[in-house]
């Protein structure tokens, strides 16, 4: 896995990176450390990496609300690699993490992540703007929302597209 991930981080991530992305979204089930290349990656060229842990789909639950010896569910563990990889950065570490929008009582501890927090959910799959403040409390200030099918459903035309984009912006920054 060690050298598929170096891979995936040199051609999303690296500096010359022939499909460079601002940001990639990595599932962690290969284990937490083997996103390290990533990581690494993202660190050097100030792109960031975002790790599954909550997501939005039901599926997801039996997985991610797992138990784990110590006590954790295998989300929390999510979270707290993140936060171990976050630690003492400023202002936000490269490590984020996906915690779906809908995920209204989603049991993951946020305060030590200092990572962004990507909420997909917003809109089609049935979260509202007004919902991010319940799901992310103190956390709120670090999530980055995404509602791409609402907005996408307005399209191809330009300025409708524009305009939803405009709405979802605006609804935004009235949580303050």
């Amino acid at each position: 896995i060690g050298s598929t991930m170096t891979a995936y981080a040199a051609a999303y991530l690296g500096e010359d990176a022939p499909l460079a992305a601002d940001a990639v979204t990595l599932s962690p089930y290969p284990g937490f450390e083997a996103l390290a290349p990533a990581f690494d990656a993202a660190r050097r060229t100030g792109r960031g990496v975002f790790v599954l842990a909550r997501t939005s789909t039901e599926d997801g639950d039996l997985l991610q609300r797992a138990g784990l010896p110590d006590g954790r569910t295998v989300a929390q563990s999510i979270v707290d690699g993140a936060a171990e990889r976050n630690a003492g950065a400023s202002p936000l570490g490269d490590a984020g993490i996906v915690v779906g929008a809908t995920r209204r009582a989603h049991g993951l501890e946020l305060a030590k992540l200092n990572g962004p927090i990507l909420a997909p959910g917003l809109g089609a799959q049935g979260a509202r703007v007004a919902d991010l403040p319940a799901v992310f409390g103190d956390a709120l200030r670090h999530v980055l929302p995404a509602a791409s099918r609402t907005v996408l459903r307005c399209g191809p035309d330009p300025l409708s597209l524009r305009a939803a984009a405009a709405r979802l912006r605006d609804q935004l920054a009235d949580l303050g």
